[in-house]
């Protein structure tokens, strides 16, 4: 019998694959493990041991896409005390689109391992590790975990996220750090979708400027207060790292558009600090508009004498507020963010997005979770 196929009528030509279609992802090696295309892995890379002889190791989860694409990290706990970000990147793993990533995603999200274990925000040297970029293999405890940082898995990368919190008793509206004079960074900072962006100048010795040096665009997210989880803070900071993803192509579209809540950049911020020492009764509270003048806490002393208000210099949004009411001359109380003719604008933003993650069912933000649906 004779085989007819390609000839009869009806039949189709074998469709020509594309070359794109055709392209893989490059496989990665971290630590001495290789990742190849649609695999994913975590990995161990070993820092400096405790004083007891027990192995501390600084875990990195790769997941890398079967197609080509940016390769972006997510890490958390540079300061080991800032919580928020490990439960952003837990939740952020359980996300299912993720099976359809393109490009790299690297988690990180206790990188203060040693901070971590002590609930600190430095290292056992007393060294902040944001001042320690890039490092040294042969330097301090710090150095030496920052250069872990750069050699295994910042070298690797295109694009950065650094997820932070406030300090100990003090707690940070959830707001965008980032060079925004770099136009990628600037547009990657503008479609997280926090309703303040700061145009943060560099600091020596930061992630951000060693990440900069090496021409990787990074965001720093700020949410929330240290040692404790904020669920709106986490929830917002999840939903900016998916948008984020989806800016760079790393994720499918939504299936039904979402609506653009615009950002406004921040034109300056500055911190009101403490007149006098003694114990303050906070009035402004975090997101509030304030206007020049108005009183944003009082101080006195426990008997309630010599009362001395704190007052706003201009009209101003508050991004950042102690939380210790017990307070000393010239400590800072409130950081203002202040906006050229945009304050009303903001105000109503930062209303919208507490509404909006405030009123979020919790069960898509957990375990297996897939926004596809959601508005």
């Amino acid at each position: 019998m004779t085989d007819d196929v390609g000839s009869s009528e009806g039949a189709k030509a074998p469709r020509a694959t594309s070359k794109k279609a055709r392209e893989k992802n490059r496989t990665l090696e971290i630590g001495g493990v290789k990742i190849a295309p649609g695999q994913s892995a975590s990995v161990d890379l070993p820092l400096a041991a405790m004083y007891t002889h027990s192995n501390v190791e600084l875990t990195v989860h790769v997941i890398n896409g079967r197609r080509p694409g940016p390769c972006l990290f997510v890490c958390a706990a540079i300061h080991g005390d800032e919580l928020n970000g490990v439960d952003i990147i837990r939740r952020l793993l359980d996300y299912k689109q993720l099976n359809q990533l393109r490009g790299t995603l690297l988690a990180i999200p206790v990188v203060n391992v040693h901070g971590f274990l002590n609930q600190s925000r430095y290292l056992p040297d007393g060294r902040d590790l944001n001042r320690s970029f890039p490092g040294s293999e042969r330097g301090s405890l710090a150095g030496r975990v920052a250069s872990t940082f750069v050699r295994d898995i910042l070298k690797h990368c295109t694009h950065g996220i650094d997820l932070h919190t406030g300090a100990r008793h003090r707690s940070n509206l959830p707001q965008i750090r980032a060079d925004l004079s770099q136009e990628e960074t600037r547009n990657l900072a503008m479609q997280f979708g926090t309703p303040v962006v700061l145009d943060a100048k560099l600091r020596d010795g930061s992630l951000r400027e060693t990440a900069s040096d090496m021409g990787i665009p990074l965001l720093l997210y700020e949410a929330g207060e240290a040692l404790r989880f904020d669920e709106l803070c986490i929830r917002a900071g999840a939903r900016g790292i998916l948008n984020v993803m989806r800016e760079l192509k790393m994720l499918p579209a939504r299936k039904r558009a979402a609506k653009v809540h615009e950002a406004v950049i921040a034109d300056d911020s500055r911190w009101v600090r403490a007149p006098l020492s003694g114990v303050m009764r906070t009035r402004a509270q975090l997101g509030a508009r304030v206007k020049k003048g108005e009183v944003l806490g009082i101080i006195a002393d426990p008997l309630g004498l010599n009362e001395s208000p704190v007052l706003a210099p201009d009209e101003a949004i508050v991004i950042g507020s102690t939380n210790l009411p017990l307070v000393h001359e010239g400590e800072a109380l409130f950081h203002l963010a202040s906006f050229k003719r945009q304050t009303g604008q903001v105000a109503n933003e930062l209303q919208g997005f507490h509404e909006r993650f405030s009123s979020q069912e919790e069960e898509p933000f957990f375990i297996g979770w897939d926004d596809s649906l959601e508005n």
